[in-house]
């Protein structure tokens, strides 16, 4: 008899061919009856819905279905029929069951149910058996597949940044050091600092924070180009919002100027949030179940609504005259705070905002500056839940403004030729933004720590996995 070819859960589960002989491999997540007929409920990954398999107990060993517990892996042939119990419009009367590996149900971790989400990030290998995280790795890559529909439908190319880099984008310092020199015994200058000469690149190296100035250079030759990447930050943070690895979309557009950077801005978000709502429905609504009752209703909403474009100096007068009492205090020339951002977006405006036009002096030296001296053409989407979900610029094309700015922030100018050459040879307006991935896909699934949305979390005294 030929074998059978396997069939996903998902796609069984969507079948009507009644009485056909299937294939089905996965892991158990229960097994319960003892009498003539048990059933296993069935899970592998391609659906948080299990596909229930009918066991009569006498045409199989007996002690070969006692190890068929919570986790254990198997394969099952059998007849796919109408399932006449409630829940489920199919199941599979088995004919043939194959116990791949066996799992010790006193030491296996996941053997109960209810583990607090701290737990399950010191499991980080077996946390995406559970549904919670099954669903959320689920979105994450259809999100993923999303990021790259959206671009390339729309005439942009993929242009893939160095993640050792020379140069600190962000000019935050908070940089992880990339190096082939002895530890304990580098080669040093007569100063008594490293001599990096020597080192595998000649020079100082680093993992990348953004591959938005790289990003710039393939916008100011192929018009319309977009990252997405890791990157990492070297920063001590043990908040519920940082992450040292974490990934990057950063689109870069020639001839866009702050406004038609905010237009893309809003499209985007708004296209990855209901490619969510249209795909990935089944994993939203069991999220929307087990952990936040808004989470549909909130990210339909996302979709409807234009979002509120305002400036810094606007915003600043709206906090200040909100009468509430900020743990961080508000006055013209700070940086907003996550508390901040979230007031003007849930409770002032109630629909997602864009700022533009913050102090030149809270941002980074590549942002167009504006006429008054003191603001610079920057924006910044922020997302009830998240506060700030994007962060982007009209990029300074103009060469001597942009000079300035790299001497008023005393970056080393030698260690930037190369991105002053691009304003020296045809400069043009253009414009970019960047969206922390993981971000995105804490808003889209209501998780409430950014730990929780990357398969291996990478943060201080944690790189385990």
């Amino acid at each position: 008899m030929e074998k059978l070819k396997r069939t996903k859960v998902a796609d069984l589960l969507k079948s009507t061919e009644y009485d056909k002989m299937v294939n089905v491999k996965g892991w158990a997540r229960s097994h319960r009856g003892s009498g003539k007929i048990s059933f296993i409920a069935l899970n592998d990954g391609s659906i948080i819905h299990n596909i229930q398999i009918v066991v009569e107990r006498e045409n199989f060993d007996q002690d070969m279905l006692k190890g068929v517990t919570n986790g254990a892996g198997i394969s099952v042939d059998g007849k796919l029929v109408k399932s006449m119990g409630k829940g489920q419009s199919v199941e599979i009367v088995a004919t043939e069951i194959e116990l791949y590996g066996t799992v010790d149900q006193e030491t296996y971790p996941l053997q109960k149910k209810g583990h607090s989400m701290e737990f399950l990030r010191t499991i980080a290998h077996l946390r995406p058996r559970t549904n919670t995280f099954g669903a959320v790795l689920r979105i994450r890559h259809a999100l993923a597949y999303a990021v790259h529909k959206y671009y390339n439908d729309r005439g942009f190319y993929y242009l893939h940044t160095p993640i050792v880099t020379g140069s600190d984008a962000e000019g935050a310092g908070e940089m992880f050091r990339v190096t082939t020199l002895d530890p304990k015994q580098p080669p040093l200058n007569q100063d008594g600092s490293v001599n990096y000469k020597e080192d595998f690149f000649g020079k100082a190296t680093n993992l990348t924070v953004s591959g938005q100035l790289e990003g710039e250079l393939g916008a100011l030759a192929l018009s319309q180009v977009y990252t997405f990447g890791p990157t990492f930050r070297a920063e001590n943070s043990n908040t519920p919002r940082h992450l040292a690895e974490f990934w990057m979309i950063e689109p870069e557009m020639a001839f866009y100027d702050i406004n038609d950077n905010m237009d893309l801005a809003e499209d985007f978000l708004k296209y990855l949030v209901q490619y969510a709502l249209d795909n990935c429905m089944a994993d939203l609504e069991f999220l929307n179940k087990m952990f936040d009752k808004q989470l549909i209703q909130r990210l339909q909403s996302i979709v409807k609504v234009k979002y509120k474009r305002l400036t810094y100096t606007e915003a600043i007068v709206i906090l200040e005259k909100s009468g509430r009492k900020f743990e961080f205090p508000v006055s013209w020339g700070i940086d907003l705070q996550s508390e901040h951002e979230r007031y003007l977006v849930e409770q002032h405006f109630k629909r997602p905002v864009i700022l533009t036009d913050y102090p030149k002096n809270i941002k980074a030296f590549y942002m167009k500056q504006n006429d008054d001296g003191k603001t610079v053409r920057a924006m910044d989407v922020l997302f009830p839940n998240i506060g700030e979900i994007i962060g982007g610029s009209q990029r300074e094309e103009i060469l001597e403004r942009l000079l300035t700015r790299i001497k008023e922030m005393e970056i080393p100018i030698e260690t930037m030729w190369w991105y002053i050459d691009t304003r020296k040879f045809g400069t043009v307006p253009h414009s970019g933004f960047g969206l922390g991935f993981e971000r995105m896909v804490l808003f889209i699934t209501g998780m409430k720590n950014i730990r929780d949305v990357i398969p291996f979390p990478r943060t201080p005294n944690n790189a385990e996995f």
